[in-house]
């Protein structure tokens, strides 16, 4: 089992959620289920674990982005090797910038679940469900909602 954190420790004054002080233990191979009350004390010690490893995961692979483009070098003499090399560091950093700003919604989604907040449609107020949830953490609304707003986006690029 492992030990998750579950209530806040100070207020947050920054971008980065609040890391909590209490802590409930999850067992081994859980996984939230729809015959349990929604958003339980089980269910959000999974979905903050989710979020934090997800955060954790892109942090290093940034950080070791950030290592390599320090180690390389661009300095192939050909011009057609320098120029693939200069391309595939550019996508290597907008991939880095998308990633940056889904930390954003990760800690978003952190602050949301401190709040009690998480798991709940922005615009509806219903539970989002946890399959969704599951595969996308950081959603804010239901399919339904999604859909409906997508379509109202389209509508309006349109006119």
């Amino acid at each position: 089992m492992e030990s998750l954190p579950v209530s806040p420790s100070e207020p947050d004054h920054g971008s980065e959620p609040v890391e909590s002080r209490q802590a409930i233990s999850l067992p081994d191979g859980y996984r939230p289920s729809a015959d349990e009350p929604f958003m339980n004390a089980l269910q959000q010690a999974y979905f903050r674990k989710k979020l934090l490893d997800w955060r954790d995961d892109i942090q290093r692979e940034a950080q070791e982005t950030l290592t390599e483009l320090k180690a390389g070098s661009l300095h192939e003499a050909d011009m057609a090797d320098r120029a693939s090399s200069e391309t595939d560091w550019s996508v290597h950093l907008r991939t880095r910038d998308r990633q940056r700003k889904l930390i954003g919604k990760i800690n978003a989604a952190l602050r949301r679940l401190e709040a009690g907040e998480y798991g709940y449609c922005e615009v509806t107020g219903d539970p989002i469900s946890l399959g969704r949830l599951d595969a996308r953490p950081i959603a804010t609304m239901t399919v339904e909602a999604q859909e409906a707003h997508e379509k109202n986006e389209k509508v309006s690029r349109d006119n």
